[in-house]
């Protein structure tokens, strides 16, 4: 790893992104646990089998949310109904499809306390995960700055200073997580 990198800028940038990353990850994550308001978000990413490819739903059908405990899937093709109602009736989101022969409904129950309370563990859980991801970034980073002041092309001021900015990077994205975590979980808990 600290190999490919010649100077403390190109680790930055590296680290910078790479930290970005594991932001947009969680995003995505947290974007599938259902709140009991509906959002196409639940099911957009949601695999389907497409003639043996796992392929995401938003691939094969308009998603619309028309009421506000309603998602709406109509497929492109009217024959694939039948596959994409099965896939969101084996996913975890437990919620049962209807169907029309054209159009798939899918009604949002409203959370009992006890699945707001499991769904805020997993938030919190996922949260964690980013966090230690976020960590390992700056990890790597830190290792690939020791490795260029230690190969003498950084003086050891400027190995203290890229190690700060390191630091500092991290503790913001680690505040940005914490505060998507901590939104996701009081969506969450609104009744």
């Amino acid at each position: 790893m600290a190999d490919q990198f010649e100077d403390i800028d190109d680790i930055i940038l590296d680290a910078d992104e790479r930290m970005d990353g594991a932001i947009d990850a969680l995003k995505n994550d947290l974007m599938v646990i259902r709140t009991g308001r509906a959002s196409p978000g639940l099911v957009e990413h949601l695999s389907v089998p497409y003639y043996g490819t796992p392929t995401y739903l938003i691939q094969l059908a308009v998603i619309s949310v028309p009421e506000p405990r309603l998602i709406t899937v109509k497929p492109f093709s009217a024959g694939d109904i039948g596959v994409i109602q099965k896939a969101i009736q084996n996913s975890d989101l437990g919620i049962t499809p209807t169907n029309d022969g054209k159009v798939i409904r899918l009604a949002v129950p409203p959370l009992t306390e006890d699945r707001r309370r499991e769904l805020a563990r997993q938030v919190s859980h996922r949260t964690e995960e980013a966090r230690v991801a976020a960590r390992n970034v700056r990890r790597d980073a830190n290792d690939s700055i020791k490795k260029l002041e230690k190969d003498k092309l950084i003086s050891e001021d400027e190995m203290h200073r890229a190690l700060d900015d390191v630091q500092e990077m991290l503790n913001k994205v680690v505040e940005r997580i914490d505060k998507i975590g901590h939104d996701k979980e009081v969506e969450l808990m609104e009744v």
